[in-house]
């Protein structure tokens, strides 16, 4: 399971009724072919909970290590992976392109392993 951390702006949030456990923070991809957001899960929940995912802010989110990513690079969710990865990213099933603009560089480099992004809601499209 992803998760990502908040770090500042607003949060613009959608209601999800959980079909399972939710964990604070946990990454989720909502809406299916355009207009696709990944949102953060702001409380748990278990089944049947309605819960508020943040669709817009910006957030700390785990990144692919080997991604090389410039500060205001529009970059891709690696749904396999449950990482950020620059927009290089050869797409596969599930993976979302656009979700996100980087605020800061990420370098290849090992420990380089989470990006600072502003979430773009209903910019996405999954594959």
């Amino acid at each position: 399971m992803a998760t990502a951390t908040y770090v500042k702006g607003e949060k613009c949030t959608i209601n999800y009724t959980c079909t399972g456990a939710v964990a604070v923070d946990e990454i989720r991809v909502f809406g299916d072919s355009g207009n696709v957001s990944v949102g953060v899960a702001n409380t748990a929940g278990v089944t049947g909970d309605v819960i508020t995912y943040s669709i817009e802010g910006v957030y700390t989110f785990p990144a692919v290590t080997g991604a090389v990513i410039a500060q205001g690079e529009v970059v891709d969710w690696d749904s396999s992976a449950g990482k950020v990865d620059d927009n290089a990213l050869t797409a596969t099933t599930g993976d979302v392109s656009d979700f996100a603009i980087a605020l800061e560089a990420k370098a290849a480099a090992a420990t380089a392993t989470t990006v600072v992004v502003k979430l773009l809601p209903g910019n996405g499209a999954i594959t």
